[in-house]
C-alpha cells in the first residue's frame, strides 16, 4: 500500500542564506504590523501610525512631527497596535513551540496543545467566566494549563516506569485533554447562563480582541525569554531527529533534555493561551510550511518559524476583524479555515505513489 507522508524538506541553508531569509522575513513582519494597524474603518495611513508611535516614544519633537490627532492616537496606541503586537507574539510563540514538539515527539501532527494544555487552560478560563471573575481569567487559564501539563507528565512517566517516551507522552496528553474537555463541557452545561455562552465560545475559539499593553508585555516577554531559549536549541533538536538512541550517542541526556524542553514549551504555551485563548493550527502548519522552504535543520527552522508564525497570525487577526466588519470573527476560525486546506495540500503534495 502507498503511504501518505508529509513532503520531504529541502537541503539546509548556509549561514549567509539564513541571514538573508531572516532579514527578508523580519522586514515582511515589520511591514505587516504597520499595514495591519492602518486597516479598519478609521482610514489611517502608515504616516499616521508612524506619527503616533514616534510621539508616544518621545521622538515627535526630535523628528519635527506635529502632535497627532487624539482620535488617531487612541485608535493606534490604545486599540490596534497592542492587538497587532499581541497577535505577532502569540504567532511566534506557537510556531516555535510546534517545531520543538514535532521534533521531541517525532510526530508530524504534534502541536503546542498536544499535552492537554489548551483543554486545561479552557477548563480554568471557563470556570472563572461562569463565576464572573473576569479579572483573574488569564491567571486561571495559565494555572489550568500548568495543571494539565503536570497531569500529563506524571501519567506518561508512571506508565513508562520512570521513562518519558514520545508515544506515552502523546497518549497521556490525549487522555488528559479529553478529561479536561469533558470537565469543561460539564461546567458550561451546568453553570453557564445568558451572554456567558458567547464569552466562553469566543475564548475557546481564540481571540486577541481587547488586547492591552499588559497583554503585549506578557506575550512578548514570554516569547523573548522562553521562545529565545527554545530557538537556541537547534543542535539538540537535530540530535533527536534520528531517535533517542542516536541523540544519546551524540552526548545528549535524552530524559533531562526532553523533560526540560517540554516544561519550557508548556510554560510558553500557557502564557500565550492565557492572553489569546486556544488558537489552533499555527503551531501545526507553520513548522511544516517553513520546513518545505528552508530544510529540516533546526538552526534555521526555529527562528524562521517564529517570524513566519508572527506574520501569519497578524494577517489572520486582521482578516478576522475586517472581513465582516463591523462584526469580528474569533481569529481561531480564520486560522482553522486557512490551516486545514493548507495541511491537506501538504499531505497531497507529500503522497507517495504505489
Amino acid at each position: 500500500m502507498a503511504e501518505t507522508t508529509l513532503p520531504a524538506a529541502r537541503a539546509p541553508l548556509t549561514r549567509g542564506r539564513l541571514a538573508t531569509w531572516l532579514g527578508a522575513t523580519a522586514a515582511v513582519l515589520l511591514a505587516s504590523v504597520v499595514v495591519a494597524v492602518t486597516l479598519g474603518p478609521a482610514g489611517l495611513g502608515p504616516a499616521d501610525v508612524g506619527q503616533v508611535v514616534a510621539t508616544r516614544l518621545g521622538l515627535g519633537e526630535l523628528l519635527g512631527l506635529a502632535t497627532p490627532d487624539r482620535l488617531a492616537d487612541g485608535i493606534v496606541w490604545q486599540l490596534r497596535l497592542p492587538r497587532v503586537l499581541t497577535a505577532a507574539a502569540v504567532g511566534a510563540g506557537l510556531a516555535v513551540c510546534g517545531v520543538v514538539m514535532q521534533s521531541l515527539l517525532r510526530n508530524p501532527l504534534a502541536d503546542p496543545y498536544l499535552l492537554g494544555l489548551s483543554s486545561g487552560a479552557s477548563l480554568g478560563a471557563v470556570s472563572v467566566l461562569v463565576l464572573g471573575w473576569l479579572a483573574v481569567l488569564p491567571v486561571a487559564a495559565f494555572v489550568g494549563a500548568a495543571a494539565a501539563l503536570v497531569a500529563t507528565l506524571v501519567l506518561a512517566t508512571s506508565a513508562g516506569r520512570g521513562e518519558l517516551s514520545p508515544a506515552r507522552t502523546v497518549l497521556a496528553g490525549l487522555a488528559v485533554s479529553q478529561l479536561a474537555a469533558a470537565a469543561t463541557s460539564f461546567v458550561i452545561f451546568w453553570s453557564a447562563q445568558g451572554d456567558q455562552y458567547r464569552e466562553i465560545l469566543a475564548w475557546m475559539l481564540g481571540s486577541v480582541a481587547g488586547s492591552t499593553w499588559t497583554s503585549v508585555a506578557i506575550t512578548a516577554g514570554a516569547v523573548l525569554v522562553l521562545g529565545t531559549l527554545l530557538a537556541l536549541t537547534g543542535s539538540v533538536l537535530d540530535a533527536f531527529t534520528f531517535g533517542d538512541t542516536a541523540a544519546a550517542a551524540l552526548g545528549v541526556d535524552v530524559a533531562k533534555v526532553r523533560w526540560g524542553l517540554l516544561v519550557v514549551v508548556a510554560l510558553l504555551t500557557g502564557a500565550l493561551v492565557s492572553q489569546s485563548g486556544a488558537i489552533g493550527f499555527v503551531g501545526l502548519i507553520l513548522p511544516h510550511a517553513v520546513r518545505l522552504v528552508v530544510g529540516a535543520r533546526h538552526r534555521a527552522l526555529l527562528p524562521l518559524s517564529m517570524v513566519c508564525g508572527a506574520t501569519f497570525l497578524v494577517w489572520a487577526d486582521t482578516l478576522a476583524r475586517t472581513l465582516f466588519e463591523p462584526r469580528e470573527l474569533p481569529v481561531g476560525i480564520v486560522t482553522a479555515a486557512v490551516g486545514a486546506p493548507v495541511f491537506a495540500a501538504l499531505l497531497w503534495k507529500g503522497r507517495t505513489r504505489p
